[in-house]
This record gives C-alpha cells, structure tokens and sequence, in this order.
C-alpha cells in the first residue's frame, strides 16, 4: 500500500478497469480483431492485464489473457487464431487483489450445469461477506477477485432458474458497491448490467463492416471511445439498474430491473478516469474539464504579463486550457510527457510508480525560464507527483509555480474501485492547504470548489458519488468504515 509521502503522478486514483462486448450475428465474421481496437481505446483504464473471451455459440469459450498491455497480451499471431462472433474484453488494474494472472479477466466459469464468461469494472464492498458465506456453503475459490464470487452466485442462482433476468435482479439486490459487468453465455449471447446506483459508465453501440453487403455488429463498452475507435455509433447509455441483452440473431433489448432512490456516478470518471474524448451518460468529458478550469480562473486570478498557463499532461490539457481562455493567458506546453511511459498512478506498486516519474516528464527550458507559470492538473492524492513536478519546473529556470487543481481536495477513501482505501495515503487528509503548498513547494495553491465541481459536470449533489470528497458513501449497507479500510488493505 503506498504512503502519503509517495505516489506518483498525481495520484490519479484509479480502480478502473475496462470492459468490452461485441456480437455479430453473421458466424462467419470472426471479432477478435474488433476486440483488439476497442481495448486499444480503452487502455487508459488498466495497464496490468488484457484479456479476451470468444466463442461460436454453442461451441467452447476459449479465454485469452495475461499480464501486460493490450498489444502483448492479443499479438496479430493470437488474434488470427482466435475463430468466433461473440467476444468479450477487458483491461485491468488492480486495486484489491493481487497481480496474479489468475486475476485477470475475463473470467470463465465452467460447470456441468452452466458455462460462462464475465467481465466486470467496480469493487464490491461486501465482497468478504459474501465470499464467507458462499464458502461455508462449500464453494472454493481459486482466485482473489470480485469477478469469482459474482460468477459463483450467477451460478447458484442459475441452478434454480434459468431465466438470465431473474438471475441478475437477485445479483442485484445481494451485491453492495459498484459494477458494471458483461456476460457472455455459452449459447453466444451478451449480457450487460449496470449497479443500481450507477458508479461506473457502460454504453451500447454498434459499428458496420463488410464491402458490398453491410454487416451491423453491436458492441458493450466502458466509455464511447471503444465505439468510435470502432467507426461506430453510440446508441445509448445503459441505464443505472438496467440489463442489456444483445441476443444472438434477435437485437438489442433492455429492461431496468431495480431503481434506486438515487445515482451516484463516480465524479472522478469526469475529472480523470475516462478518455477526454468519451461521453458518459451523453456529457461530454472534454466540455466537463474545460469548464472546470473555467470555473478555476474565476478564483484568485494571476494577471501578468509574465504569467503563462502549463497543464501537468495529459489529463489537465483540457482545464489548463478552459482555464487559460477564461483567464486571457497563454497557453503553453510546458512539460513534455514520454509517450513509452505508462501512465503512472495506475501502476500497481509504490515502488513502480515512483521510479517511473522522473521519466514521464521534461519540462520544456525555453518556455518556462523566467515565468510565472500556473500549474493546472486534475487531483491530488498523495503529493510526491505533485511535489516533483514543481520541483522540475523550478530547477528549469520557472521564477514561480502556482498550483490549480480542477478537482476538491481528496481527503477519504474510496471503497467503489479507486486505488486510495486508506486515509494515511491522502495528503489532503492529513494537511491544510497551505501545509500542502508548501510541502509539494508551490508558490501558492487553489483548489476547485464542490460548487464549481457540480456546475462543470451539470449533474446535482444527488446524482454523484463525492464521497472521497466529504465521506458521503451511497453504499446499501455503509458498515463502520474501519472495516471496509481493513478489508480493502488485505488482499482478496
């Protein structure tokens, strides 16, 4: 578990993983390669295992899957190998369990009764409940996953009924936390359910291929990004509480299944998570980042004639740059990322992390010797990026750095996916802003306000989980959260 006085980038909380369906009605269509690109464009949720899951319906579920990036786990050599019309993708990074290739989905279940494939993106929170039980039922584990006890109770309940939306109300209404998970049987359908309070995004889209005769294949995805790498359109956001079945040579169909007073859709999705090219729920993520930069500038502006604007890449480029606008400042790249490294908050591992932020970025000399340079980047969560980013640009000739976070003070846990479960590793938990100014040794820091978080997004207090932010946790059953903490430090 990382410390506060180390992490890296910014501490771009990460829990996310990625998920991926497609169905082609037309059997002789083989889909692995479709989906090779969409888990190219969603690599930025997970960077520690890929995987892949195929089938011809009615035939054996072969399952693909390794630690590494997507263009090592599914080389051209696998790809060409990989014969079926319904496939599901997933990318991950750990937050709970271990780096285990075991741990990597998608995950096959296999019994004499029912034969399946899931992908799941979320964390359950009474993940250890449920497990316990399930073991003292006389089910074994041999993984360390969510994605094996929601198998595991898919399972026991399809041995009462075969009804598929039967068995997903009941996984509903037993799962606490958040999910987003697609399934795909053995008889060549999809699946797709989304947890009733609506943390982590899923949409439904489709994409043409074929020369002559035009061939729709539907597709399941995290972010729209994955269906536009695709070529392909968006035809909806899969609702909070609702199933998708995508069912072979029969359509799309959906229905909500449990609604819940309220949403809660993982803030943190807009502010960093998800590609800035990506709409969730139909709001755009590069509109909701340059807004709050916007929304930033309004706060103790720096007019200067010496004064430029540098967004900390890649994901404060769109606030940098709402905010230079708002404010009438230049713009300037002023640090240069390594595209060959990963991006580091969601590297497993302390260690790794920090190793790899010296590399990440160059400030550009030129651009920064003798400015007053306004530092826009999206969150902090421990510091040690933070602190070494400032540090760069001052021993590059910048006369002050002035820090703008687009995103409040991250001062709690998260239990729905995000890789900071303990309070010990927040810097802002532990320290004021301006002890926190003047440990990372910025020349001045200013947060971004809930009021202004809320304005950027254009969603209400009620439709959002912040509970990072203010320890409101939209769980069904919130127990004491030194149990949750204590559960998330061990691994599972």
């Amino acid at each position: 578990m990382a410390r506060l006085e180390e992490t890296n980038r910014q501490e771009k909380p990460r829990e996310h993983c990625g998920v991926l369906g497609i169905l082609c009605d037309d059997k002789s269509q083989h889909v692995a390669k479709y989906v090779y690109t969409g888990l190219m464009a969603l690599q930025h949720r997970g960077q520690e295992a890929a995987g892949i899951a195929i089938t011809d319906p009615y035939k054996p579920i072969t399952v693909i899957k390794e630690n590494g990036l997507v263009n090592s786990v599914l080389k051209p050599s696998k790809i060409r190998g990989l014969l079926g019309n319904v496939a599901l993708g997933h990318v991950r990074y750990g937050t709970v369990a271990s780096s285990s290739v075991e741990n990597a989905q998608p995950f096959l279940y296999e019994s004499n009764e029912v034969n399946f494939a899931i992908a799941f993106n979320g964390t359950i929170t009474n993940y250890n409940i449920l497990r316990k039980k399930l073991e003292s039922k006389g089910h074994v584990f041999t993984t360390d996953v969510d994605t094996e006890v929601i198998a595991t109770i898919i399972a026991a309940t399809h041995a009462v009924t075969h009804d598929w939306t039967e068995i997903f109300t009941i996984l509903m209404k037993i799962l606490d936390g958040s999910f987003s998970i697609i399934l795909m049987t053995e008889n060549g359908d999809l699946y797709a359910l989304r947890d009733p309070l609506g943390f982590k995004p899923l949409c439904i889209g489709s994409f043409m291929i074929g020369d002559e005769e035009k061939i729709e294949v539907k597709v399941l995805a995290s972010e729209t990004c994955a269906i536009d790498a695709l070529s392909g359109r968006v035809l909806a956001h899969v609702k909070p509480g609702e199933i998708v079945h995508v069912e072979y040579n029969n359509g799309i169909h959906t229905e909500t299944i449990l609604k819940a007073p309220q949403k809660a859709f993982c803030f943190f999705e807009f502010v960093y998570f998800a590609n800035a090219a990506s709409e969730l729920d139909g709001i755009s993520v590069y509109d909701v980042r340059k807004r709050l930069g916007a929304i930033l500038a309004r706060k103790n502006r720096i007019n200067s004639d010496n004064t430029i604007v540098v967004p900390c890449p890649d994901s404060g480029r769109s606030a940098a740059l709402g905010y230079a606008q708002s404010a009438h400042l230049p713009f300037e790249e002023g640090l240069m990322k390594n595209r060959y490294i990963t991006r580091t908050f969601i590297m497993p591992g302390q260690d790794q992390r920090r190793s790899l932020v010296n590399l990440k970025l160059t400030p550009v000399k030129k651009i920064i010797k003798g400015k007053d340079v306004i530092l826009i980047d999206d969150s902090i969560v421990r510091g040690t990026t933070t602190r070494k980013i400032v540090r760069l640009l001052k021993q590059h000739g910048a006369r002050s750095v002035h820090l703008r976070i687009s995103c409040p003070p991250i001062r709690y846990p998260c239990y729905m996916g995000i890789d900071f479960p303990t309070r010990e590793e927040l810097i802002a938990a532990n320290l004021t802003v301006d002890e926190i100014c003047k440990n990372i040794g910025a020349d001045s820091l200013v947060y971004q306000e809930m009021d202004g978080l809320l304005e950027a997004i254009g969603i209400d207090a009620t439709g959002l989980c912040t509970a990072c932010l203010n320890s409101k946790y939209p769980l069904k059953n919130p127990p004491q959260l030194e149990i949750l903490e204590d559960s998330f430090t061990k691994n599972r």
